[in-house]
């Protein structure tokens, strides 16, 4: 019986396969780590607004809801960024008899001096995201707190941030976990921007979100075209 042999030009070959091979373990592996890496999922990301707008002071020790900036979030697949009007319903400047129409509220303050010349200009203010999911990813703000589900499993204590940052890694995993067992996120649709809110106990959490999603039929869906449409 006749064995086939390889030519021998074919041995450094062999060795050429090992270390493509080699490489290739070590690209994936620094790819996976830089993939689930809190820097690259953005965790922390704290950008520089225009205006130093306080959350832990309006939403926090003021108790402003959400809604009242965010007006769109029970409607709309995306939540509104509060136009200028919003902000000069409280701090209205004074005209030139030193009058205000609204609300004044620091209406001198250095750093409202943006929010003023927005008004006077009529130019939205350039406030820079926070939350940026990719292009290719289909979020509903709507359909989310209509479920029952609070600001705050996505955004954090929002009202305690002095500066809002990225607190959840927002990445693809992250969601289906959610999507897979979304009971521990869920509450009365009625405290769901109530974010200091919470059950008396996980006993009656849990007895809760097994009945409401019975009567409200909430069963998230994690195939591809819930996302990626």
């Amino acid at each position: 019986m006749q064995r086939f042999l390889f030519p021998r030009w074919v041995n450094p070959l062999l060795g050429l396969l090992a270390v493509a091979a080699a490489a290739g373990a070590v690209f994936a592996g620094a790819m996976g780590g830089l993939l689930t890496d809190p820097v690259t999922l953005n965790i922390g990301y704290q950008p520089t607004q225009p205006v130093p707008f306080s959350h832990a002071i309006h939403a926090g020790q003021l108790k402003m809801d959400c809604r009242y900036c965010h007006n769109t979030v029970f409607d709309a697949a995306h939540a509104a960024i509060p136009p200028t009007a919003t902000c000069v319903n409280c701090h209205s400047p004074a005209n030139d008899q030193g009058v205000t129409s609204l609300a004044a509220v620091h209406s001198e303050s250095a750093k409202l001096a943006p929010i003023r010349e927005s008004w006077e200009t009529g130019r939205s203010m350039a406030w820079k995201r926070v939350h940026n999911l990719p292009e290719f990813v289909y979020f509903n703000h709507a359909a989310h707190v209509n479920s029952g589900v609070s600001c705050k499993s996505c955004h954090g204590r929002v009202d305690q941030m002095e500066v809002v940052y990225q607190h959840e890694e927002l990445s693809m995993a992250w969601c289906i976990t959610c999507h897979r067992n979304p009971e521990p996120h869920l509450r009365p649709k009625e405290f769901v921007t109530k974010l200091d809110w919470e059950f008396e106990s996980p006993e009656a959490q849990a007895e809760f979100a097994k009945e409401w999603r019975e009567e409200h039929h909430i069963n998230p869906q994690v195939h591809c075209a819930v996302c990626h449409r």
